[in-house]
């Protein structure tokens, strides 16, 4: 799934009926992809093994493993031993009983949807589940393991044993799925021996075209035990009297059965081109038949039943044989199998030629009831690299075959599929024990027309990854930074958007945010910091938005934001606009078109008059931004200046009358006589004790962090007296004495402005930086509480304890800097312990020039700590 639909060349006819086959997963001998298989299969390698003596799980006897006739050798998957009961939320014991067919099949199934680009909670709308498997010898070999329990089980059947029941059942396969993933469609297992796993895909389709589901899981599964095991060939029979499967060859002496899995996510091509969805092939038509009862025998197959399977595939398909390209075979390689699917390919296909033959079973061996959807994943992916793959173990053609005086081919190297009038199209075939014939007709997925971009982005963009476990998460990230190394060919952008939307989120997370595909692989590899150590359950994170005060600004603040977030420019604009009258300037070009440094104390920014309506315009529009990512304060604080933007947040004044207020506020202060502060490493008592007349407690920012205000003298006797009692001060870049006596000429004035506005009880809780206590409906509704706020002691530190007293809210600080995080952090207890660090969203000085990464940073950061994220924002 792309951030942007692709749009399809119009020049090549749609067909709406066609199902689109948007993802696969599987596990086969070799190979635990889909991928991996294609490669096993292009590079001619083969990957039935042969087994030690000492290697069998087998029970047969010495005499018998001595027989010329016992073949030591079986296609095998790795690892089905292990299974991460957890993810799937099964108790040990269940899974201990669940057959390892469902649990494979079970996380392929999830595999594919989420190599779709999507998540089992994001599918929408119906998602049927279509399946089969083998018989359960994992319930015969390791769960019956003694005659005690089997007569126990057998005495019980139904109702008794029901765990050991659930966990055996054939019916249970596509139910299963369903339950876990949390599908509504139809869930129905199929069973039809070899051709199971491609029958399902054929009930999928139908119950798309009906519109019975909206997507479709379907495939198959066979994993027996033991699986190290060997067999006894009989001349003429059905398996491999050598070990080695040579489908249509002249030495073609049996097949040979394994383990493996498949399955793919279908759709109806309409809605997934749509929906930008990765087509990896079409399913154009599909043709169902039976052998009856004219052949020699139940188990034997039929040239007629093959054949019209084949043509009713065809005919749904509305294409002529000459059409097809390329058949994926049922390949048994038996003597007896061989000819009479040759003769059926001859009636299907006659008079056309150029057709090439081939059959994965050559390479991984007969997947039994998984061999359908094996094949059917091996004709898509030829489709899919516009390339026919060879067939491994051909060197000379049956002579039964008459090879030599038919239309086909059988290729032993990789070929390019030249393209032809129309899109290329394969076949596949899969016929079953007992004479259930089913063939396929696939076609090329059509061509995409899209906008040619580099692999890396224009701009910085989050890259989210979770897990259940911290250990998982590790992993997760190292696969991650390997694919992006290993797929230089996808587009970042394109990345992120499918781990934004196509996962499931899980407790256990982290975000990187990056440029560059080197970028983000480094900072993937790179141990994981951050976080809280809470516990994650179920519980909502409690998010506090913290707005800085007067002296945080500086020239440029969030200039990349303002150039590349729309939300962010628009409400700076409108601000701009709003205050125009009042402050003489536009307020935008002021900050974005006056080059300046930090210490710049004659850049206008830092006059009252311009830094306060400032402030508050960059705060609000950082609220607007993180409020169309879906992010929203529970609580919020403010200090100084910064109230006002929470009191605007939270419904108090409107954002047009908040910017008047702060600007009369700026003016009214900014004509006030110059004064001093002073920043004091001390708690407020040790503070009092020092104090000097003309000399007043202005902010209480930490317990053990002051500031102090009063005349440029009076602030010299206090330097003073500081000195005397061994602490040291620092002048704040100031111009005025805020908060103290010195705003008193400020407050009737500012009165009047506020009687002139309305004022509403709040609709967010905040803290007021005044009481260090919660609003009250009084206070915010008080015009005269709003013209001392200047005056009084700004009590940010009694503020962030009141925002902790009843839970442990997530902080997050919007301006410029980490003024506020500092003293939160500087505060008892917040960020350490496992409690959660505050979050900043623009950088300080050193680094503006990144604030876009920053601001990215911070919505990484939120999602990580579980804070609801709209990605489609």
């Amino acid at each position: 799934m792309r951030d942007d639909a692709a749009e399809y060349n119009p020049s090549t006819e749609i067909d709406a009926d066609a199902i689109a086959v948007v993802g696969m997963a599987g596990r086969f001998p070799g190979a635990n992809s889909p991928l991996e298989l294609w490669k096993l299969v292009r590079d001619k390698k083969s990957a039935i093994p042969k087994f030690a003596a000492a290697d069998l799980e087998d029970t047969f006897d010495e005499a018998t493993r001595s027989s010329p006739d016992f073949v030591a050798t079986r296609p095998l998957l790795e690892n089905v031993d292990l299974f991460d009961a957890e993810f799937f939320r099964m108790y040990p014991k269940e899974a201990a009983l669940t057959d390892p067919q469902f649990r494979v099949f079970l996380e392929i199934c999830w595999e594919a949807i989420e190599q779709a680009g999507y998540h089992p909670g994001g599918l929408g709308g119906l998602t049927g589940v279509f399946g089969g498997c083998s018989m359960s010898t994992y319930f015969l070999h390791h769960v019956l393991k003694d005659r005690e329990t089997l007569e126990s089980f057998t005495s019980n059947y139904q109702v008794g044993q029901y765990p050991m029941l659930m966990g055996a059942l054939n019916d249970t396969l596509a139910t299963r799925v369903a339950y876990k993933l949390d599908l509504r469609g139809p869930a129905m297992s199929v069973q039809s021996a070899c051709s199971t796993s491609l029958l399902a895909i054929a009930q999928a389709c139908q119950s798309l075209s009906l519109f019975q589901c909206d997507m479709a899981l379907a495939g198959g599964v066979s994993i027996t035990f033991p699986q190290k095991r060997g067999y006894l060939a009989l001349d003429g029979g059905m398996v491999s009297a050598d070990g080695v499967c040579r489908p249509f060859d002249a030495g073609a002496n049996g097949t040979i059965f394994g383990s493996g899995a498949g399955v793919v996510l279908l759709k109806r091509l309409p809605e997934a081109i749509e929906d930008g969805d990765n087509i990896i092939a079409l399913i154009r038509g599909y043709g169902i038949s039976n052998d009856g009862a004219e052949k020699v025998g139940f188990t034997a197959p039929s040239v007629a039943g093959q054949a019209e399977a084949i043509r009713f595939a065809h005919d749904m398909a509305q294409v002529q044989p000459g059409d097809i390209g390329y058949i994926e075979c049922h390949g048994t390689a038996t003597p007896l199998g061989d000819p009479i699917e040759f003769e059926a390919l001859k009636r299907a296909f006659s008079g056309e030629d150029g057709c090439a033959l081939g059959t994965v079973k050559a390479n991984v061996g007969h997947l039994d009831a998984a061999a359908g959807v094996t094949g059917l994943i091996q004709a898509a992916l030829a489709l899919h690299h516009g390339e026919i793959p060879p067939l491994l173990n051909y060197t000379t053609p049956n002579p039964g075959l008459e090879l030599e005086d038919s239309k086909f081919f059988v290729p032993t190297e990789p070929r390019p599929w030249p393209p032809c009038d129309r899109r290329r199209m394969a076949g596949v075939s899969s016929f079953g024990v007992g004479g259930t014939n089913v063939h396929v007709v696939l076609e090329e997925a059509p061509r995409q027309t899209q906008s040619v971009r580099t692999a890396d982005s224009d701009r910085p963009v989050i890259l989210p990854v979770s897990a259940r476990s911290q250990a998982a998460l590790s992993v997760a990230r190292a696969q991650l930074a390997d694919h992006l190394e290993q797929h230089p060919e996808q587009n970042l952008t394109d990345v992120a958007y499918t781990l934004q939307i196509g996962r499931s989120a899980f407790n256990e997370r982290s975000a990187v945010v990056a440029m560059t595909r080197a970028e983000a692989a480094q900072k993937l590899r790179a141990p994981m910091t951050g976080g809280s150590k809470r516990a994650r359950g179920d519980a909502r994170t409690t998010v506090a938005f913290m707005f800085p005060g007067q002296g945080a600004q500086y020239p440029g603040m969030a200039r990349r934001l303002y150039e590349r977030e729309a939300v962010f420019r628009a409400t700076m604009d409108a601000g701009a606009e709003i205050l125009k009258p009042m402050v003489g300037e536009n307020l935008v070009d002021l900050l974005y078109g006056h080059a300046g440094s930090e210490g710049d104390e004659a850049h206008p920014i830092r006059s009252t008059l311009m830094a306060q309506p400032a402030l508050f315009l960059v705060g609000y529009a950082l609220a607007d931004l993180l409020d169309s990512y879906g992010i929203r304060p529970d609580v919020m604080i403010g200090h100084s200046v910064g109230e006002f933007v929470a009191a605007a947040r939270a419904g108090v004044f409107s954002f047009e009358d908040g910017l008047r207020l702060i600007a009369a506020r700026g003016r009214l202060m900014q004509e006030q006589p110059g004064g001093a502060m002073l920043a004091i490493r001390a708690g407020e008592a040790q503070v009092r004790e020092l104090l000097t007349d003309g000399v007043e407690i202005a902010a209480l920012n930490a317990p053990r962090l002051s500031v102090v205000a009063g005349t440029f003298d009076a602030i010299a006797r206090f330097e003073q007296r500081l000195e005397n009692a061994d602490l040291s001060g620092r002048r704040l870049h100031t111009s005025h004495a805020f908060h103290s006596a010195m705003m008193e000429p400020v407050c009737d004035p500012l009165a009047d402005v506020f009687a002139s506005v309305r004022l509403n009880a709040p609709q967010i809780p905040y803290v007021s930086c005044v009481s260090g206590d919660w609003i009250t409906p009084e206070m915010a509704m008080d015009p005269r509480y709003w013209a001392q706020h200047c005056r009084q002691t700004v009590r940010f530190s009694n503020g962030l304890a009141t925002l902790r007293r009843d839970s442990e809210p997530l902080l997050v600080e919007l301006g410029p800097g980490r003024t506020l995080a500092t003293f939160a952090q500087q505060a008892q207890g917040v960020g350490k312990d496992g409690r959660p660090t505050p979050i900043t969203t623009l950088p300080e000085f050193s680094t503006a020039g990144e604030d876009q990464t920053h601001f990215m940073d911070a919505v990484g950061k939120l999602w990580s700590e579980h804070v609801p994220v709209n990605w489609g924002a």
